[in-house]
């Protein structure tokens, strides 16, 4: 009977041991990365600096309206004045099927609270002025909007929020639209260092929406806010970009927008001379031709207004590869030689240390040498001890400074090999090497024969700098007391102060 329930337990142990191995596989299989969808840049519904508007004033391919102000590098959306509105809206109608728009701007205000915000829009039709953020209400499409200001008074701005329409819903002003929103979180975007970047990306009836706090400069460092999903948007339509202020006043400035066309993988991207109608592409053939023969009469009068120049190369005016790899390892030796320099600085800093340290204490001993009493070997027991653990980190710091060293020499050990790789054109920089190379034994000589006599001599290590005598006190308990109470007074006055400023201001939105 007991060999047969052992034979049962045995039985259930290995069909679960393959039952639990069967669903790690099934999990593996499932966990597989998705294939990234292909991007293509799209310049017709995009815009960015320098350079971004014409002599004009306008945008190529935008068109702007109210209060809006293009410059060279960035479009102001408003200016920090009350009640101003402005928008900009592409001028030709998106018919992509999945997209991901990349924005780029800056939200900034003298106030600790500022209004309204700003949205990004996608939509059937161009919504250029309305309440709504400084567009249209009633919308037909999607709204990615940047709050700033608490109309609720439920202390949850700045937020983002993404607010989906079909055309027969009303703007929910008093709420701040949160009775609407399909997905939201709360950011702060006003007054960063760097600009804030979002990521609004629809992909496969999913829009995601990613931000960049702007507190770092790395464009890449964005943050997951919200996502919706089994969103159903219009097939065609405008991309815009509007904001507003009210009672308080913010600058709006978009410094880019830039679109981009995904394709799911194993799809074909649409060709881009697919997308050209026949009558724009006969005309661009022809202005390239017309260009095309300018350009050849001019340098045909060019020839013979400099008829030396003809015929000489003008392959001596770009670099050439083998040029550009010489200089890249004639720069990376000018680093190395730079950190060399500055790790024998180091290295003599700290053997002169070391020596006006021991100069110092001889003198010290020679002094106290013959008053030397019972009373004082306790004392002398204790500079013994941690004159030898002074020495013990400066042995330490030497032996870091020789790793340095064996670094060093590794690098430029791994650039020689690739120098002799590269032929006979590299002979003089694979000499300066060596000359390197043979400066840095010799350094690191040095360094292994003062660390041996630091090991080999630990009867030198009874020395002890000079304590230097106590400083007085620049500033007693009280009068640092007193200051405290002083500057808590002063800083909740002006927190009263700003308080009755904002809610001032708040009466006239």
């Amino acid at each position: 009977m007991a060999v047969s329930n052992v034979r049962v337990f045995i039985l259930s142990f290995l069909a679960g041991l393959v039952f639990h191995r069967s669903l790690a596989n099934v999990a593996v299989e499932g966990s597989t990365p998705e294939e990234p969808p292909h991007r293509r840049f799209e310049y017709k519904y995009s815009f960015k600096g320098p350079h971004l508007s014409q002599s004009d004033g306008g945008i190529p391919f935008w068109i702007h309206s109210g209060n809006a102000i293009p410059s060279a590098d960035q479009v102001r959306i408003t200016p920090s004045l009350r009640s101003q509105r402005g928008s900009v809206w592409t001028k030709n109608k998106v018919n992509f099927e999945n997209w991901e728009a990349e924005v780029t701007f800056r939200v900034s205000g003298r106030g600790r609270m500022g209004a309204d915000g700003l949205a990004v829009w996608f939509t059937s039709e161009q919504g250029l002025d309305g309440p709504v953020y400084g567009a249209a209400d009633t919308w037909n499409g999607i709204g990615v909007f940047f709050d700033s200001f608490d109309n609720d008074g439920k202390k949850n701005n700045p937020a983002i929020l993404v607010i989906g329409n079909n055309g027969n819903l009303v703007y929910d002003h008093q709420n701040d639209g949160t009775t609407q929103a399909l997905g939201t979180c709360l950011r702060d975007f006003r007054n960063k260092p760097y600009p804030i970047r979002a990521k609004i990306t629809y992909y496969r009836k999913t829009l995601t929406v990613l931000i960049n706090n702007g507190f770092t400069p790395d464009k890449e460092d964005y943050e997951f806010c919200t996502k919706v999903e089994n969103m159903v948007i219009p097939t065609e339509g405008f991309f815009g970009i509007s904001a507003a202020t009210g009672g308080l006043a913010d600058d709006h400035d978009v410094l880019s927008f830039l679109l981009f066309r995904l394709t799911e993988p194993g799809q074909q991207p649409p060709s881009v001379d697919s997308e050209i109608p026949k009558d724009q592409k006969d005309k661009y053939q022809e202005e390239f031709q017309n260009f095309q023969q300018e350009l050849d009469k001019k340098k045909e009068e060019f020839q013979k207004e400099h008829p030396n120049v003809q015929g000489e190369p003008l392959d001596d005016l770009y670099e050439s590869v083998n040029d550009r790899e010489i200089r890249q390892v004639f720069e990376g030796q000018n680093r190395i030689h730079m950190e060399i320099k500055q790790i024998n600085r180091q290295l003599a800093m700290i053997l002169d240390e070391q020596r006006r340290y021991v100069s110092v204490i001889t003198d010290e001993i020679s002094k106290k040498g013959t008053s030397a009493g019972s009373g004082q070997l306790d004392s002398a027991s204790q500079q013994l001890s941690s004159v030898i653990a002074t020495q013990q980190e400066l042995l330490r710091n030497l032996n870091e400074l020789r790793s340095s060293f064996y670094e060093s020499l590794k690098q430029i050990g791994s650039v020689q090999h690739q120098g002799n790789a590269g032929g006979a054109g590299t002979y003089e920089t694979i000499q300066h090497f060596n000359d390197i190379k043979e400066n840095l034994h010799t350094v690191k000589r040095d360094v292994e024969h003062l660390v041996q006599r630091n090991v080999q001599n630990p009867g030198d290590k009874v020395v002890k700098c000079p304590e230097l005598p106590p400083m007085p006190s620049c500033l007693s308990t009280v009068h640092f007391a007193i200051f405290v109470v002083i500057q808590t007074v002063l800083f909740f006055c002006y927190i009263m102060y700003k308080s009755q400023q904002e809610a001032a201001a708040k009466k006239f939105f």
